[in-house]
């Protein structure tokens, strides 16, 4: 049986905020994305969108999920996980947090990318072809398809992580570990041919403290881009908050997110109020509606994510929109 690895990691991004056409993306690929997109670059035309009236929001997306209610939820448990951003056609993000002690079994994911933020706690990060390492707040790992991994908690305070996922993947596990059943479905042996994605010359992990904090906020690399998932680290400091009239811009057919990693973030999203976001919450705009973000405070970085690493933005016509920031 062959079984084609079809998302390969390439390059890691950490920018500034890019110009209005192509906020909250990575610059173009140099050639077409094969599949799905067509990469960016060149200059903007206008044409008709077929933008929904109203996308609406399905649970359990919301449009600010805000950490401190998640903590206050959960705080007489040491273990816990709660989805909070799920797409059937895209991605899926969770809070997981693990009590001291606890440890995952080691797993992968056979066609598709992962990857997480520590928001809390040390953990101990096995990833395969690589030395283990120790993961605390502000870390961000990426784990490409085939990659077996493992994680446990290091010390005596539980560890907490925002991991996304595609929506559609279901781990595969070694032999030496006894798979989690999942309903629907039933493992049995089979056998793979080729071999696991490559890091190449990126990097498993980001320390944000250390890499980008303080090294006064130069950026050293990024995160994830491969051929379906986008996830773009973007740092700067506040700026006036642009008039309601600023719409940002709206994709075709995808949502994206936000996981806020420093600072204050604002956004506005079409059909809900004003949303100010804090380090570890997380905002959501719904395929084909109206959004823009832009930071405030001394500085602050947002990590949008989207389930096509070359979405289009379609931007407002006269100009106005501002691209999103």
């Amino acid at each position: 049986m062959r079984v084609a690895l079809r998302a390969g990691l390439a390059s890691l991004l950490l920018c500034l905020p890019l110009s209005s056409f192509a906020q909250d993306q990575a610059a173009a690929p140099a050639a077409p994305t094969a599949g799905r997109g067509a990469g960016r670059g060149g200059p903007p035309v206008t044409v008709w969108a077929p933008k929904p009236l109203l996308a609406p929001f399905v649970a359990p997306n919301k449009p600010h999920v805000k950490l401190a209610d998640l903590v206050k939820k959960h705080a007489r448990q040491k273990s816990w996980n709660e989805l909070v951003v799920r797409d059937a056609g895209g991605l899926s993000g969770r809070y997981i947090q693990m009590a001291p002690g606890e440890k995952t079994k080691t797993q992968f994911y056979v066609d598709s990318s992962m990857f997480w933020f520590v928001q809390a706690g040390q953990m101990r990060v096995t990833l395969q072809g690589q030395e283990p390492f120790i993961a605390s707040k502000g870390f961000v790992v990426q784990v490409p398809a085939r990659i077996q991994y493992a994680m446990e908690t290091v010390g005596d305070e539980p560890v907490l992580r925002f991991e996304v996922t595609h929506t559609r993947a279901v781990p595969f596990y070694p032999l030496s570990e006894t798979p989690t059943p999942v309903k629907g479905f039933k493992y049995q042996q089979v056998t793979l041919q080729g071999a696991p994605a490559s890091y190449g010359t990126t990097k498993p992990y980001l320390d944000f403290q250390k890499e980008v904090i303080d090294a006064n906020g130069r950026a050293p690399g990024g995160f994830i881009r491969d051929g379906e998932t986008a996830a773009n680290i973007n740092r700067a400091p506040g700026a006036p908050t642009p008039p309601p009239s600023q719409l940002g811009h709206f994709h075709d057919g995808t949502s994206e997110f936000w996981f806020i990693l420093e600072g204050n973030v604002e956004f506005q999203i079409e059909g809900v109020p004003f949303v100010s976001a804090v380090q570890g919450d997380i905002v959501y705009a719904p395929a084909g509606r109206w959004h823009r973000s832009g930071h405030a405070g001394a500085m602050a970085t947002r990590v949008s994510i989207h389930p096509i690493a070359t979405a289009a933005n379609s931007l407002q016509a006269d100009g106005a929109g501002g691209g999103g920031e």
